[in-house]
Order: C-alpha cells, then sequence, then structure tokens
C-alpha cells in the first residue's frame, strides 16, 4: 500500500527513520507512544519493522541508507528527489508532530525544510557531532523543539552549546542481546558444545558491507590455519544478506549467516569472540558480556577528511563511554587480516583478557539505563514526545 494514503481522524505523528538501526528504534517508539495514546495514527518513512505496526512508508527507506562522502555523492539526485517528496508530504499532511529518527545527514535537512510551517519536531538521537565536525552545532537552534540524547554525556554538550536535550536511556537494553542461549544455537547449526564460535559484524548498511567483508574473508583465512574448527557467524540485517551471501560464497570457512534476531541473540551467547564494525553493535555485544575488537574501514578520501574533523579519543562507542580503552580498536590500515586475526586468537584464548572486558561492559550499561520512572528508552522518549506535543504552536 501506498504512503500517501489517508489516515483518520486522532493525532498524526509523521515519523522518519533511514536506516536498519533506526527502523527498530522508531518501531518500539511507535509502540510506546501507542501504550500512552492508542489513537495515534502513523505516517512517514520507515522500513519492515515500522511498516508491521502499521505506517505506511512513503518510500523506500534503504534508499537512505547510505554512508561517507564518496558513497553519498552517486545516490545525491535520489537523495535530494526523497527529500522533496517528504517535504510535500508533510505540507499535504499538516501532521500534529514530526519525528525523525537518527540519519541526521537527511533528518537535519528534512527538519530544516519544515520549519516554517509550524508543525512541532523532536529529533530522536542526539547528531555525534560532538565527535567530529563540532562547528555544524551552530546549525541546530531552531531545528527541533526537543532533543532526546541516547548517550548521558551528550546532554551536558549540547547543554554548553546552549541547546536544551534530554536524556533517555539507550534503546540497546530493549534489544534483548543478553537474553540468548548458546545450547540453543549450537544445536540448531549443529555445533559441538566446544566448538570455538567467532561472531563477525561487518555493519547494516549497503555501502559498509563490501569493504570489511573481504578483510574478514582473508582474516579467516589466516584464522582458520590457527583454528581449524573455528566457526564464524554473520548476523545480517535482511536489507543486506543477499550481498552478504555473494561476498561469502569464496570464503575459506562458510559462516553461519543469521537474519534472526532471536538467533543472532543466540550466536551472542554461544561467541567466545567478535569482530565488529564500529557502532551501536559495540553496544549490543557489551550487553551481552561478548568479548570484542572493533575495526573499520571506509574509502581512503573519506578517511582523509574524518582524521581532520574527529574530536574523541576513541572510535568504539564501548571506550568512549568507559573513558578508556576498553576493547581494541583497529581502523583502516590496521583493519588487515593479520591483525584482525591476533586480536580474536586473543580474545578466544585469553580468559583474563575477556573478564576484564565484561567487567568493564558491566559499567557501561549502567550508565545507559533510562531515567527513573520509566522501564525502556522508547518509554521515556514518548513521554518527551508527547509532552512537546501538547505545547501550543505560536
Amino acid at each position: 500500500m501506498s504512503g500517501t494514503e489517508e489516515v483518520g481522524d486522532g493525532r498524526v505523528v509523521w515519523l522518519l527513520a533511514g536506516e536498519a538501526s533506526g527502523d527498530i528504534l522508531g518501531a518500539r517508539l511507535m509502540e510506546a507512544l501507542r501504550r500512552a495514546d492508542p489513537a495515534l495514527a502513523f505516517v512517514g518513512v520507515g522500513g519492515a519493522r515500522m511498516e508491521a505496526l502499521g505506517l505506511r512508508s512513503l518510500f523506500p527507506m534503504q534508499d537512505l541508507a547510505v554512508m561517507g562522502l564518496v558513497e553519498v555523492l552517486p545516490r545525491l539526485q535520489l537523495l535530494s528527489r526523497r527529500l522533496d517528496e517528504a517535504v510535500q508530504d508533510i505540507e499535504r499532511r499538516r501532521p500534529d508532530m514530526i519525528v525523525t529518527v537518527d540519519s541526521p545527514g537527511f533528518s537535519l535537512r528534512l527538519l530544516r525544510r519544515t520549519a516554517a510551517l509550524g508543525i512541532r519536531r523532536v529529533h530522536f538521537v542526539a547528531p555525534q557531532v560532538w565527535a567530529w565536525h563540532q562547528e555544524r552545532v551552530k546549525d541546530f537552534p531552531g531545528l527541533w523543539d526537543r532533543l532526546l540524547c541516547l548517550l548521558p554525556f551528550e546532554v551536558e554538550w549540547y547543554a554548553r552549546h546552549g541547546l536544551d536535550a534530554a536524556f533517555v536511556g539507550h534503546p540497546v537494553l530493549q534489544s534483548g542481546a543478553d537474553h540468548g542461549d548458546a545450547a540453543r544455537f549450537r544445536m540448531r547449526h549443529g555445533l559441538a558444545p566446544d566448538a570455538p564460535v567467532v561472531v563477525l559484524m561487518p555493519g547494516s548498511r549497503r555501502s559498509e558491507v563490501p569493504r570489511l567483508l573481504p578483510v574478514f574473508g582473508a582474516m579467516l583465512q589466516v584464522l582458520k590455519a590457527r583454528i581449524p574448527d573455528i566457526h564464524p557467524v554473520i548476523p545480517i540485517s535482511s536489507l543486506v544478506a543477499a550481498r552478504v551471501r555473494k561476498g561469502v560464497a569464496r570464503w575459506p570457512v562458510p559462516p553461519h549467516i543469521v537474519t534472526d534476531l532471536n538467533d543472532k541473540h543466540d550466536a551472542f551467547a554461544a561467541a567466545g569472540a567478535a569482530l565488529t564494525k564500529s557502532g551501536t553493535s559495540t553496544l549490543e555485544l557489551a550487553l551481552a558480556g561478548v568479548p570484542m575488537a572493533v575495526t573499520y574501514r571506509v574509502n581512503p578520501l573519506t578517511a582523509f577528511f574524518a582524521r581532520r574533523m574527529i574530536k574523541v579519543p576513541h572510535v568504539a562507542m564501548v571506550n568512549l563511554l568507559a573513558g578508556r580503552e576498553v576493547v581494541p580498536e583497529l581502523l583502516q590500515r590496521d583493519c588487515a587480516p593479520e591483525k584482525l586475526a591476533d586480536a580474536v586468537q586473543g580474545l578466544l584464548f585469553d580468559p583474563t583478557a575477556a573478564a576484564l572486558q565484561r567487567a568493564a561492559f558491566r559499567e557501561v550499561i549502567d550508565s545507559l539505563r533510562p531515567p527513573p520512572g520509566f522501564p525502556t528508552a522508547a518509554d521515556a522518549a514518548a513521554a518527551d514526545i508527547l509532552e512537546v506535543m501538547s505545547r501550543p504552536v505560536g
């Protein structure tokens, strides 16, 4: 069904999610908002999870799922057209509220283009300009009525720049990543009780997968020579599953490709170590207690500019929240087969290193709990959104 369908007479929330992680956040937010106000209707842009809850996406969410300067350039025309379509839909519908979920490259442009419409606006997931390109914060005043933060230190950072923000907790605590069943995973996939399992997480964006899969495959070539019975597992979004299957077709060790969420969490429980891209996946693994190394590789031109703009000492979220290097970061040139294999092997067979990581993970996770009185980050975010929606406009 088309995203242009009409909705009922109740209050309408126009939601935008631009990638797989935003689709999860958006779906949980929809559920929390409906618990608070069952009459709410939702329109906008989202993925399969949001559509399963009744949202009819205006256009395919995956059109927006791209990152990196060089990666974005070939899709500028499509992104511009999608932005025009979103603005026109909002102008036609005149919803009671606009909520943009993450995807700052697209979301902030949408908020700016709709600023003159007199519609309340909330941005859910504070842009991480504290990490790089900090001067962009000067463009934020007037973009939203409320900014919702997932990380506790962000509220103070935005306050220093004269912007009001609220910490709602981190939705990773809702993920269920800490409720996996290792025995169930091993039985389902025919693995021996003591077979070493390593989780590989190359990312959920189409632009990320081709960069990390080849080096992961080469890393497994090295690791197989050292650990013949190694079992790699790739939990991946269904949006990029076909691309991943094609990319691993000639790997020396065929990986178990997991698209089901429960199977993913079971894989975490069975894993002795993980190798993951930077991002929210590090918090999922930390919640599950999986020792990890973090790696990333982008286009050299993107990396050239990024190095000059990054303002934080760590890339991995667990390291930023801990204030020290809890997990190794192997980036760009260090994202190399031998180095990655050394890191994974060390975590699999060094119980002291694994135990130190797990102890630090518990502290990090405790810092992400929502404010008192709210069971989840989605409930806290929904309360903020409804409060903003209740304000008179003008």
